[in-house]
Formats: structure tokens, C-alpha cells, sequence
């Protein structure tokens, strides 16, 4: 057998860690009261997570390894501009994902989950897809669907209570 190449490696340390977790959700204590146990939910998503990963597992065993000579086609090697600079360039978009998240996290409380998500993925989606016109209305409607559409859920549905912020609040 060859070797396996890196997404391969991913996706199985991914299904180690569904197992390991799956495995922890059978010490979550039931409680004598409610319909629905709460290991149940934890299990859903573990379980597509496990089948998520399957696929990826078994789509990169189907590429097989990567030629030596193509190994940075697909960005994976060492930057191109050495130095702090070139470290930073290679890795912006993680590293936008990272500060726009710790800033949603210090305004939560200012603006609560609803805009401050709202705020958070329309502006993650600029910076990663771009600021053109189209794109703005497209992304503010994505940023309304999903996370309007998430927090009616959890709220109303779900009835979980949210953070509500100092501008905001439904209660």
C-alpha cells in the first residue's frame, strides 16, 4: 500500500476523534424528567460528523498520495515571501476567521448574539469573498437568513435564551 496522503491522515484522525466522543456521550447523566435524553443531540451530531468524515476518507484514498512534484499545487507547502510577513500572507484567511471571532466574543455582550452574528458573518464573508456590490446585498441576505433564521430557532423553538446585548432585547 502507498502512502496516504494528508487528507487522509486528517480525516482519520477526525473519525478517532467522532469515536472518542461518541464513546463520552454514554457517561452524559440522564435525568428522571423530559422526553428526550441529552446525550441525544451530542450523538445526532457526532453522527454526521462520523459520516462527514467517512466521505472525506474515502474520497482522498481514491486521489492517493500527492506526486512529489505537485505536493504545493494546492498551497500546502511553506510560503512564498519569507520571513513574519510571508507567514502572515499564508495564513490570513485563518487568522481573519480567528480576530473577526474573538471580536464578535468582546461585543457580545454590547450587541448581543443576534447583531453581533449578523455583523460577524457579513463581515467574515466580505473579507474572505470579496466587497463588490453583488456581493454585499448576497452576503447581507446570507447573514440574515442564517443567523435570523438560527436565532428564531434557539429562541422560539428551542426556547433557549441567547444573549440578548444592551441594544437588542426580545425579553
Amino acid at each position: 500500500m502507498g502512502r496516504l496522503n494528508r487528507d487522509a491522515v486528517i480525516a482519520i484522525v477526525l473519525l478517532m476523534a467522532c469515536g472518542i466522543l461518541f464513546w463520552s456521550t454514554f457517561s452524559i447523566r440522564a435525568p428522571d424528567y423530559g422526553q428526550l435524553k441529552p446525550s441525544t443531540w451530542p450523538r445526532v451530531v457526532l453522527g454526521v460528523l462520523t459520516l462527514l468524515s467517512t466521505i472525506y476518507l474515502v474520497q482522498s484514498l481514491r486521489r492517493g498520495p500527492a506526486p512529489e512534484d505537485e505536493a504545493d499545487k494546492d498551497g500546502d507547502g511553506p510560503p512564498r515571501t519569507p520571513g513574519l510577513i510571508g507567514w502572515i500572507l499564508y495564513w490570513r484567511n485563518p487568522l481573519w476567521c480567528f480576530g473577526l471571532f474573538f471580536a464578535y466574543l468582546a461585543t457580545l455582550p454590547v450587541l448581543g448574539s443576534l447583531i453581533g452574528g449578523v455583523l460577524f458573518v457579513f463581515t467574515l464573508m466580505g473579507v474572505l469573498g470579496g466587497w463588490s456590490a453583488r456581493n454585499l446585498v448576497q452576503h447581507a441576505a446570507l447573514a440574515l437568513i442564517s443567523v435570523g433564521g438560527m436565532w428564531v430557532i434557539f429562541t422560539y423553538g428551542l426556547g433557549v435564551i441567547l444573549p440578548p446585548g444592551e441594544i437588542f432585547s426580545p425579553f
